[in-house]
């Protein structure tokens, strides 16, 4: 059995749940508030990041990137055609590069202000950092979402999938983020009709669905969260 360490509003939690959806894995999620940094937390992963999924009471797994080469390694290779990291290795490069750019880049520049300030503060202890938004915080990460979002729309409108014909990890990992921001009501999609399109697509698959239904205490999503087509 599958154990998952999550947080809702995680990109990387996110987007280790995409990968188990579809892969059809049934997994038991564990909401973790990292900020917490509870003792058994921290002896499964000292950093008290998230993801960290543990299958069969082995050891812990993680960090997003790690559980996606995981997960492709033990499930991935028996999925032919529906396998999320490519065949080739120069378009496997491309889907972990981009991968990376939305879990990493794209957090560091946006989604980590942005979750933080309008959600993570909201449940913490003012020791812990809780307290009023920083306004300045918000202003600079929506600077940054511009960019990002015509990045997105570029990859979209030039290719079939993110990282080339295929749905791949890049894909799951921009969705993954993506879905935050839009959660957030963050995300002006009407400016890049080709990456609105995209995440149209994502927000239709199967693994997508829990969490559409999720929803934050005291903090409900846009109004255009759960709908396909919009």
């Amino acid at each position: 059995m599958l154990k998952l360490y999550h947080h809702p509003m995680s990109a990387a939690s996110r987007f280790a749940r995409l990968v188990l959806g579809e892969y059809g894995e049934r997994v038991e999620l564990l909401e973790e508030r990292p900020w917490e940094k509870r003792r058994d937390f921290l002896a499964l992963n000292p950093a008290a990041t998230l993801p960290v999924m543990i299958e069969d009471e082995g050891p812990a797994i993680v960090g997003a990137s790690v559980v996606g080469e995981y997960l492709d390694e033990t499930r991935g290779v028996f999925q032919r055609d529906k396998r999320l990291m490519p065949e080739k290795p120069i378009e496997r490069a491309e889907s972990r590069r981009l991968t990376e750019w939305f879990l990493v880049k794209l957090d560091g520049e946006v989604t980590r202000y942005l979750v933080r300030e309008r959600v993570f503060k909201l449940e913490m202890r003012p020791e812990a950092g809780g307290g009023p938004p920083d306004a300045s915080a918000i202003r600079a990460a929506r600077a940054n979402l511009k960019h990002h979002l015509r990045y997105l729309g570029w990859l979209a409108e030039s290719r079939d999938w993110l990282a080339g014909p295929r749905l791949s990890y890049a894909d799951i990992a921009a969705a993954a983020a993506m879905s935050i921001l839009d959660y957030l009501g963050e995300v002006t999609w009407d400016e890049e009709p080709a990456a609105k399109d995209w995440y149209m697509r994502l927000k239709s698959r199967p693994s997508f669905r829990p969490l559409l239904t999720e929803r934050i205490r005291g903090l409900p999503p846009v109004h255009h969260y759960t709908q396909l087509d919009f």
